[in-house]
C-alpha cells in the first residue's frame, strides 16, 4: 500500500465529505477511493470513518489521523515547492478578482507593466464588489478592500485608504454643512449596500473617540462609482474611500464634511489560499503589487485631499 497516497485519499474524503467527490477531486474512481480507505483501516487495525447512506463521520481514531495526515501532506507539498521553486518560471493563466472601482483606477494601469515583465503569464481579471470565495470560484488571487482583513486566507497588505464624509458644494449651499456628527441625521445621505454597518455610520474623531450616527439614506448602491456620481450630482452626503475621491476633493468637486471625523480606515489586501505550495505566477504577482504600492499611495499624497 502507498501510505502517502492513502493519507491523501483519506484526507480528501474527509474534506469533501464524500467518496464520490473525493474521487472527482483526485481524478480517480470511487472504487479506488474506497479501496485506499479500506486498506488504510486494515493496516491501522481500526475504523476511521463511520459510513451511512447520508453522511460520513470520523471516529476518534479518524479525527486524530485526519489532523496529522493533513499536516504531513502540507509538509510534503512545501518540500516539493522548495525543491522546485528555483527552476519554476511563472507561466499560465492567472485568475484575479478585484473590486470594480479600485480595479479600474489603480490596478488596470499596472497590468501592462506586469505583462511586459512576465510575458508567459496570461491575466484573467474579473471585477466585482461582492466578496468572492477564492477557492470555490477558482481564483488564484483576490484584491480586497476591507476593514476586517482576512481570516481564512493568506493576506499581504498593499496600502491603506481613509474613509471620509463628503458632499458636493451645491448640496452644502442648499442644505448647509453639518457641524457635529449628530447633524447628519438631518441630511439626505447615500449608502453603500455592502457596508457592514448599513445606515449606522461609525465615526472616529482626531483624538480616536468613536461615535455612532444613524443616518437617513435616500439611496443605496452596491457600486462605489455610482455612489460617487450621486454625491457629485448633489443628491446627498456619503462616505467615500480616498482611493476613489481624492482627485474630486483636491479639485473641489467634492468637499470634506466633518473634517475632524472619519470612518475607520480600510486596508487594500492581496489574498491567496495558502502559504504552502504557492505557484510561481501568484508569487511574482503578489511581489509585483507590493512593490507597486510601496510608499505613500497616490490618493494619500500631500495635496490630494482637502480639509
Amino acid at each position: 500500500m502507498d501510505r502517502l497516497r492513502a493519507f491523501e485519499v483519506f484526507v480528501t474524503v474527509v474534506a469533501k465529505g464524500s467518496f464520490t467527490r473525493a474521487a472527482h477531486a483526485l481524478d480517480t474512481s470511487p472504487a479506488n477511493v474506497t479501496r485506499y480507505v479500506n486498506e488504510l483501516e486494515s493496516h491501522l487495525g481500526t475504523r476511521l470513518l463511520n459510513r451511512s447512506s447520508r453522511k460520513l463521520s470520523l471516529t476518534q481514531g479518524g479525527e486524530a489521523l485526519y489532523e496529522r495526515g493533513r499536516s504531513i501532506l502540507d509538509e510534503v507539498a512545501e518540500a516539493e515547492a522548495l525543491a522546485s521553486s528555483a527552476s519554476l518560471q511563472p507561466r499560465g493563466r492567472l485568475r484575479i478578482n478585484a473590486p470594480v472601482s479600485f480595479g479600474i483606477l489603480h490596478l488596470a494601469p499596472l497590468w501592462p507593466r506586469f505583462m511586459g515583465r512576465y510575458p508567459d503569464v496570461e491575466l484573467d481579471v474579473a471585477l466585482n464588489d461582492r466578496v468572492v470565495d477564492i477557492i470555490d470560484e477558482g481564483y488564484d488571487l483576490a484584491i480586497r478592500v476591507s476593514r476586517a482583513g482576512a481570516t481564512t486566507h493568506v493576506a499581504r497588505k498593499l496600502a491603506t485608504s481613509r474613509n471620509l464624509v463628503c458632499a458636493s458644494p451645491a448640496y452644502l449651499r442648499r442644505h448647509g454643512r453639518p457641524k457635529v456628527p449628530a447633524d447628519l441625521g438631518d441630511h439626505a445621505c447615500l449608502g453603500y449596500s455592502y457596508s457592514a454597518t448599513a445606515d449606522e455610520w461609525q465615526l472616529v474623531d482626531d483624538a480616536g473617540a468613536a461615535s455612532s450616527v444613524k443616518v437617513r439614506c435616500v439611496m443605496h448602491t452596491n457600486n462605489g462609482d455610482t455612489l460617487r456620481a450621486a454625491t457629485l450630482a448633489g443628491t446627498g452626503i456619503s462616505w467615500q474611500p480616498t482611493f476613489l475621491v481624492a482627485e474630486d476633493l483636491r479639485l473641489g468637486r467634492l468637499v470634506r464634511v466633518l473634517p475632524h471625523h472619519h470612518l475607520p480606515d480600510i486596508d487594500v489586501l492581496a489574498l491567496y489560499p495558502s502559504r504552502r505550495h504557492v505557484s510561481a505566477k501568484v508569487r511574482v504577482m503578489v511581489d509585483f503589487l507590493v512593490e507597486a504600492f510601496t510608499g505613500i499611495p497616490p490618493w494619500e499624497r500631500p495635496g490630494s485631499v482637502n480639509g
